[in-house]
């Protein structure tokens, strides 16, 4: 897929453009924040992480006229049938922060034994070259594991601190942030993504 030096991150946030920088500065493509150009608040209408990050890339394309790169990703709770999925960042209601939506998993967590509380976090990356691409690039990578009874750890944010990865008998949110770039969803995606631009 070719695509120009420059593309527009359809994201608000500071944090992960800087993070996204980091690794498309080796391929020699700078991310733009879409705020360079407009506040953008994409209504999420999706019934896929795919459907939402596609709306969101195709909004930034079209103010931008810049190829744009969007993600979307939740957490995907077996127990209760795949929930919160794309609601995880409004799981308790539209502006609820990340303490009320792990409070509301905790109580839909209840009455799940241990060995029974199995998730998965999810991240979607669409990359678009216009508005009208027909053939957008899309990556997709999932990272297991499992709900904590109580929360555990400082770091992170959403439901890191809920998330219990076996292998390093720790919670998310007691990875060092280098620790869980290498490890994450968003971290496998960004690199799956990377290797198909090189």
């Amino acid at each position: 897929m070719s695509v120009s030096q420059t593309i527009v991150l359809a994201s608000n946030n500071s944090g992960k453009l800087k993070e996204f920088n980091t690794l498309f500065e080796t391929l020699g493509i700078t991310l733009l924040s879409q705020t360079k150009f407009a506040s953008i608040d994409v209504e999420e209408t999706g019934s896929t992480f795919v459907e939402n990050a596609l709306l969101k890339a195709r909004e930034a394309c079209h103010i931008s006229g810049l190829p744009a790169l969007a993600d979307d990703s939740g957490l995907e709770v077996d127990a209760l049938q795949g929930a919160p999925g794309v609601f995880s960042a409004r799981y308790a209601g539209e502006g609820s922060s990340d303490s009320d939506n792990n409070r509301k998993l905790l109580d839909a967590m209840d009455q799940v034994p241990e060995g029974q509380r199995t998730a998965r976090y999810w991240c979607v990356l669409v990359l678009l070259r216009s508005v009208v691409d027909p053939v957008p690039l899309i990556v997709q990578a999932s990272w297991e594991g499992e709900i904590l009874a109580r929360p555990r750890g400082e770091g992170g944010f959403g439901y890191d601190p809920l998330f219990w990865i076996p292998e390093k008998a720790m919670s998310v949110a007691e990875l060092s942030a280098q620790e869980k770039n290498r490890l994450s969803h968003r971290g496998r995606a960004l690199h799956m993504l990377i290797e198909q631009l090189r």
